[in-house]
């Protein structure tokens, strides 16, 4: 008789755990068919941002180690040059070079005063005849329109939405895909630690899903999670906490949203050196050509003390201007812990202070490590190699949900794994792993309400919708 009783228990307990296994089946199949477009461009538009320092060296390869047919004529002049290209924009840097017969790279911002639309204008001046070998708008260059993309779709405000999402529900998606690759019955590693590759067929695609997704869901959580800083919701709310109880305003060293990046560029535009028509517009003439020379003037004498500095590359170096009188030499290394900024005086060009990752909050430099290993630059290839072989694991995943999913279909469904009626009981762990994510990530709180909330009306009043979805309508006969 305790024999009967015990394997009537054990038989409601493994009915249960199946139950529960199902319920959490359908969510990381709601998450994957969510997220995997979104996977794929990120992927994609990432790994061509992990190499950036490579694309666009090989880009400016033109314009390194010239053959010139004279000296090279003095940074004023060739600023001034440059100047000259766009008259009626902003200097903002001239970057360092080691060689001296590479091309000079100025930079500058046009926009109104007034307007928040700015660009970052890239002027190539050669070196012995002050010829412009080239004027690059930044925002074409392939590393900046991979950022782009992979920072809001090109969509602004909506694409950051959605991207919050996708990158909240990839992290349900990556711990209900631990949870059921969790081995109960297994008998050894095969298809556990490695895939059976020599079996085939849907144990082959089962096996290559499930040890993949094992293998990356460090490094893929990883990067969701250095990723949270540039989010738009959870990116200011973690903005808004970070600047509790400070006497002063400290910008973090990333953007949080359009918004945000329009404001940087606007105090950058501000801080830059005035066009000289903005010089006209105030002063009088012979007034204003002295100011157009005092932008141009001092980069001789700044460029050898900033090539002392020991610097990471690539250094700017940024004359005065109306909002901050002071020469910036700055290093503007992806690898954030090596940043560093120091003024001059304009006058004298003696130091005046120096800012940089060992002065920010400790929560900047926490994330400032995350968001260098999330671009792939915190140490060196080795860095960018893992970034890239997460990549391929992350399209690897893709392709083989793909494949199972086409394979087990039902006809005429959606194909998600059948609820059960009544919904069984998740263990409390689950549940407060569940409440604890909705609570640190409200784009996804938010969104599991809306689901939970959709299902029910749907459920209630479409009965057709809801069994294609996999669902029981409310008011069916109860099946196990």
């Amino acid at each position: 008789m305790n024999m009967i009783v015990r394997n009537l228990v054990g038989s409601q307990d493994a009915s249960v755990r199946s139950a529960a296994y199902r319920t959490i089946w359908r969510w990381h199949f709601y998450a994957g068919l969510f997220c995997l477009p979104f996977v794929v461009v990120l992927s994609l538009s990432g790994a061509v941002y992990l190499f950036k320092p490579q694309i666009d060296a090989w880009l400016d390869r033109p314009y390194d180690h010239m053959a010139l047919n004279g000296a090279p004529q003095s940074l004023d002049a060739q600023v001034a040059a440059a100047q000259a290209a766009l008259p009626d924009a902003r200097l903002t840097a001239l970057e360092l070079r080691a060689d001296p017969a590479d091309a000079a790279r100025v930079t500058f911002m046009t926009g109104r005063r007034g307007s928040e639309d700015f660009a970052i204008q890239r002027v190539l001046v050669r070196p012995d005849t002050l010829e412009i070998l080239a004027v690059q708008d930044d925002k074409y260059r392939p590393s900046q329109l991979a950022s782009a993309i992979h920072g809001d779709l090109l969509l602004g405000t909506p694409g950051h939405v959605l991207l919050e999402l996708a990158g909240a529900w990839a992290i349900v998606m990556i711990v209900s895909g631990l949870y059921l690759w969790w081995p109960r019955d297994a008998k050894g590693l095969a298809g556990v630690a490695y895939p059976r590759l020599a079996e085939g067929g849907r144990i082959f695609w089962r096996d290559l899903h499930a040890v993949t997704g094992l293998w990356v869901s460090f490094f893929a959580l990883f990067l969701l999670v250095t990723a949270l800083p540039w989010t738009l919701v959870w990116g200011e709310s973690f903005r808004y906490m970070r600047n509790i109880g400070e006497t002063m305003l400290v910008h973090p060293d990333w953007t949080t949203g359009p918004a945000d990046a329009r404001e940087q560029r606007k105090e950058q535009f501000q801080q830059a050196a005035p066009a000289p028509s903005e010089h006209a517009e105030h002063h009088a003439h012979h007034a204003a050509a002295g100011a157009m020379t005092a932008t141009r003037v001092g980069f001789d004498r700044i460029a050898p003390i900033a090539a002392g500095l020991g610097l990471a590359e690539p250094v700017t170096i940024s004359p005065p201007g109306p909002e901050g009188a002071a020469w910036k030499v700055q290093s503007r290394t992806q690898n954030r812990p090596l940043r560093r900024t120091i003024e001059f005086d304009p006058a004298s060009f003696e130091q005046l202070r120096e800012t940089g990752f060992a002065t920010s909050p400790l929560i900047d430099r926490i994330f400032g490590i995350g968001v260098a290993a999330h671009e792939g630059q915190l140490f060196g290839w080795l860095n960018q190699l893992l970034g890239l072989l997460t990549v391929i694991a992350y399209l690897l995943l893709v392709v083989s949900s793909v494949v199972l999913w086409w394979r087990r279909r039902p006809r005429g469904a959606l194909g998600a794994p059948p609820a059960f009626s009544p919904e069984p009981r998740l263990a409390p762990f689950m549940l407060s792993l569940i409440l604890a994510l909705g609570l640190f990530l409200p784009t996804l709180g938010l969104s599991l309400l809306a689901v939970i909330a959709a299902e029910t009306v749907i459920r209630r009043a479409f009965p057709s919708a809801s069994r294609w979805l996999g669902l029981r309508p409310i008011g069916a006969a109860h099946q196990p």
